[in-house]
């Protein structure tokens, strides 16, 4: 289809869609909707206007008001600015319903289809089959659902959408009005700040209704279409899950509440085998299989609804009943339903007794506090505290992985006590879900061996055995100076004969975390991107002389200043040099809503997830593996954005333009996640306690996706100066990596609106600032417009360029409201009650531009 078709085909599946069923929002049986519907759009015109012509928000909202007798009241007025906020956050749910149930017309992108045509092409190609076969013997995919507060949407309201995309699929009119009557009536925010276990209940509606069904039928489509016996089958698809786990910079993470979530993911799990097991039931009727499905009924059912404190891991014998059933089918009946029961088989090898592999992680300061508790109070360790304090080596030395048992006084610091606690819990989930259950320790902000080696040793001063040491140290590394290090960091470890003998104890891989979000908080975009891949080839060449299998975790964000956008294209594109085995990486925030909220949208990107896999192995193309050159020129760009970006992280207005102008602060008020929006929360804001998601989501807020391309025009500019453009333009022509990372560049500049705070530029104390980083932007939009041969940015991707711009029209208004609330805030002189009414009103317009963004956090 070409560029023109796709456009046109968006425009009438998707804008005129959205345009007739929007009106349907004006028949609603509320009169207050009717007429903020039947204003609102003289207030987006009226917004508009105001934007074109630089006008501060006030002045756009004033004037608007000024047209109007009854908003003479200040709380008519704030009453009807929440009321364009709440319609505005169901007109966005309802384009990401049509938009989603266009899906097959308009949102299958140019690489759709390879996977299937790699699968076509094995039927008359064997040995073509037999390479796809070798690769998925030893590859898989695995998805890290995490608790990171972008995820607006309540699990109602994604159950609405869901029913809508099916409504929109049918043009079912009467269900769509229902629906959208459903909708303005069920609250988009929650009252009180999550728990972790909470927020684990609120992602465990994905893990039940989108892959338990699409993993296991992703799974049958590859078995069937390479010809590969269930009894032989590789588990391809894998998921993980951080609620409850990840207690980095969360003190509300308790070991309780992990054996909370431990347990509530088994018995949803057991609900889903048991729904589908009473459809197993309804059809084999036939004699031969009595005892197997009483057997069956019994572990389905009391698992759901009877959950014991302490369970035991039923795999075996669930999946030796089945086939026995199976084993019935086929030889007495001849098959009848046969495929029912190996849907059954294959959910249960992907999923066993736990559903998802529960990660636990902690800041290695924590760790290192843990372990030097221990050693002050208790001799028995043999290790003196002033022998390895200051020494890396003396203490990698001294490290020798005693077994003991050792206890903790009552009154110990918590955050000690829950690591105790969490490591000595991991042997009951284990025992509970086998361990695959929880498996990986991952240490975050890892800075050198031995907290990966002093991680070991409190598992072993916790009863747990080395012989059985069924746990993988994970070490993340995420600034840029951690990135420099990494290499040395590994070489050390595979060099201790203790942790030697452990990796091959657990199948000889290891697995490491690169962190996208921190890395480019901490040297820019350009840097974090070269960064991480420069580590990968380094990491990947000493595990290779140490003979390890490595797997790279990615720690993903939604953007592309973390880390997201075109993920699928780094993968297929990681050359000779980067261990590409396994493909693993977080889905953080709304990328979970966007991608993987409906069984269409989950299954196409997994599909192409697997085909990057596939693909970087048998069809790699030449210049994916850089030359020396090569990596000389994009080594020298990076570090040109890096010297750009740190003079920006260096301004001594950058942390207070953001506190100022964004809605930083009121970041902390939105009740969507258990983690504060900073580490160490109560003291004065530095930047490297900012987390990295406030960080971005602050400046998405402001339409100016700083984290996402600052430095990179500065960078091509240098390029071109110094006689080395014609590199640059065959690296974007030949080099899929370095393409996916200005594709993903320009993604975040098209969701940059720098109309929106042009009144800025007339601030006194922040003119200046604001004219640096718009200067940069058409610095960094003029030579990649030319890198690309394009003449608007995202010009070779129509239909996702049509989407972002019309969910920008969409959220102008909610911008326009949360900037007049910032600055009301910031120049008047209100009473504390008044003051919070407008903070709610900043906390709300946050829900919608964020939702509407898809993955703009």
């Amino acid at each position: 289809m070409k560029i023109s078709q796709k456009q046109s085909v968006f425009h009438n599946e998707v804008l005129t869609r959205f345009d007739l069923y929007k009106s349907l929002f004006l028949t609603l049986p509320f009169q207050r909707v009717k007429h903020t519907g039947t204003i609102l759009p003289f207030f987006s015109t009226h917004c508009e206007k105001g934007v074109d012509e630089h006008l501060a928000p006030e002045d756009i909202i004033e004037s608007f008001f000024g047209q109007y007798e009854q908003y003479v009241q200040e709380e008519d007025r704030i009453d009807f600015l929440f009321r364009i906020v709440q319609y505005i956050e169901r007109q966005v749910v309802l384009f990401d319903a049509v938009e989603d149930s266009a899906f097959h017309a308009v949102g299958r992108n140019d690489e759709s289809g390879i996977l299937q045509g790699l699968f076509q092409r094995t039927q008359e190609d064997p040995e073509l089959k037999k390479q796809i076969v070798n690769k998925l013997r030893d590859f898989s995919v695995r998805l890290v659902l995490t608790a990171h507060p972008t995820q607006f949407y309540p699990g109602p309201v994604l159950a609405i959408i869901t029913d809508l995309i099916e409504a929109l699929k049918q043009n079912d009119v009467p269900n769509i009005q229902s629906l959208l009557q459903q909708l303005g009536k069920t609250p988009f925010i929650n009252k009180e700040k999550p728990t972790p276990v909470d927020e684990a209940a609120s992602l465990a509606w994905f893990l039940e209704n989108v892959f338990y069904k699409v993993a296991s039928e992703i799974q049958s489509k590859i078995d069937s279409e390479l010809e590969v016996p269930i009894e032989d089958v590789k588990q391809l698809i894998e998921l993980g899950f951080w609620p409850g786990g990840d207690r980095d910079g969360n003190p509300n993470v308790t070991a309780e509440s992990t054996r909370k979530v431990a347990n509530m993911l088994r018995t949803i799990l057991f609900r889903c085998y048991y729904r589908d097991f009473r459809i197993v039931k309804r059809r084999i009727t036939f004699r031969g299989v009595e005892e197997y499905l009483d057997i069956l009924q019994d572990i389905f059912y009391e698992n759901s609804f009877n959950p014991v404190e302490h369970p035991t891991d039923d795999t075996a014998i669930i999946l030796e009943n089945l086939n026995a059933v199976k084993d019935v089918l086929n030889s007495r009946h001849n098959g009848l339903f046969v495929e029912l029961v190996e849907d059954l088989i294959r959910k249960v090898i992907t999923f066993g007794c736990y559903f998802t592999t529960l990660d636990i992680r902690q800041d290695s300061g924590i760790l290192r506090k843990t372990f030097n508790y221990l050693l002050e109070n208790n001799p028995e360790t043999g290790i003196k505290l002033e022998d390895i304090v200051d020494s890396e080596q003396n203490k990698e030395k001294n490290i020798t992985f005693s077994e003991l048992h050792l206890g903790v006084d009552a009154q110990v610091d918590p955050l000690i006590q829950d690591t105790l606690q969490v490591i000595d819990l991991l042997k009951d989930i284990q025992r509970s879900g086998s361990e695959r259950a929880a498996q990986r320790f991952i240490i975050s902000n890892c800075q050198q061996a031995s907290d990966i080696l002093g991680l070991m040793q409190l598992f072993l001063w916790t009863g747990w055995k080395k012989d059985n040491l069924t746990i993988d140290f994970v070490p993340l590394f995420e600034t840029v100076d951690d990135l420099s290090r990494a290499a040395d960091v590994m070489r050390s470890l595979y060099s201790n004969d203790g942790y030697a003998r452990h990796i091959k104890q657990r199948g000889n891989k290891q697995t490491i975390m690169l962190g996208f979000s921190d890395s480019t908080k901490d040297g820019g975009y350009l840097m974090a991107n070269w960064s991480i891949y420069k580590a990968k080839i380094e990491l990947t060449a000493i595990a290779r002389e140490f003979d390890v299998d490595l797997v790279f975790f990615d720690g993903r964000g939604g953007p592309p200043a973390r880390g997201g956008g075109k993920t699928q294209r780094f993968y297929a594109s990681m050359g000779k040099e980067i261990a590409n085995e396994h493909i693993q990486l977080t889905i953080q925030g709304q990328t979970i809503s966007s991608q993987y909220g409906s069984l269409e949208t989950a299954q196409h990107n997994i599909e192409l997830l697997l085909q990057a896999g596939i693909i970087s192995e048998l069809q790699q193309k030449d210049g994916d593996t850089l030359t020396t050159k090569q990596k000389e020129v994009i080594d020298q760009m990076a570090h040109e954005s890096h010297a750009k970006f740190m003079s920006l992280r260096k301004h001594p207005l950058f942390l207070k333009y953001l506190e100022t102008l964004s809605p930083l602060k009121q970041l902390s008020e939105v009740n969507i996640s258990s983690r504060p929006v900073k580490r160490n929360s109560g003291k004065e804001l530095r930047l490297e306690d900012l987390r990295a998601i406030s960080f971005v989501t602050s400046w998405s807020q402001l339409k100016q996706n700083i984290p996402g391309f600052f430095g990179v025009g500065t960078a091509l500019q240098w390029a071109e100066e110094n006689n080395l453009w014609s590199y640059v333009k065959n690296l974007y022509q030949s080099s899929g990596m370095f393409k996916t990372i200005i594709d993903n560049c320009m993604m975040s500049m098209t969701k940059s609106n720098f109309h929106v705070t042009a009144y800025m530029q007339y601030d006194k104390t922040f003119g200046d600032f604001w004219m640096m980083l718009k200067t940069e932007y058409e610095l960094t939009k003029k030579y990649i417009l030319k890198l690309s041969n394009s003449s608007v940015l995202m010009e070779d991707y129509p239909i996702e360029r049509a989407s972002i711009l019309a969910r920008e029209k969409i959220i102008l208004p909610l911008l326009t409201i949360q900037h007049y609330a910032i600055r009301t805030i910031r120049d008047k002189e209100l009473s504390e009650e008044k003051e919070a009414v407008y903070r709610k009103l900043i906390a709300r317009t946050i829900y919608g531009v964020v939702n509407a963004g898809r993955n703009l956090a």
